[in-house]
């Protein structure tokens, strides 16, 4: 699983070819992820990478940016 990948899935969830050009960008104050666009990424990551990530442990300020995610995710890999 590359970075890029996990980029490119969350601009899909989201909807907005933004997040590829800003990894940065808090993804809760923006709108672009909301608490259903939060699932289906869980969902999909599960899907996508055989990583299962309970939603009690999706906690909204450490996983607010693409590249937070990104290495929240190589973390759980």
């Amino acid at each position: 699983m590359e970075k890029q990948e996990i980029i490119n899935l969350i601009a899909e969830i989201c909807q907005d070819e933004v997040v590829k050009e800003d990894p940065n960008i808090d993804l809760f104050e923006t709108g672009l992820l909301d608490s259903f666009g939060t699932i289906n990424f869980l969902v999909e990551v599960d899907e996508r990478f055989g990583i299962n990530i309970p939603i009690t442990e999706f906690n909204r300020e450490e996983w607010n940016t693409p590249n937070n995610i990104a290495e929240k995710l190589v973390e759980h890999q």
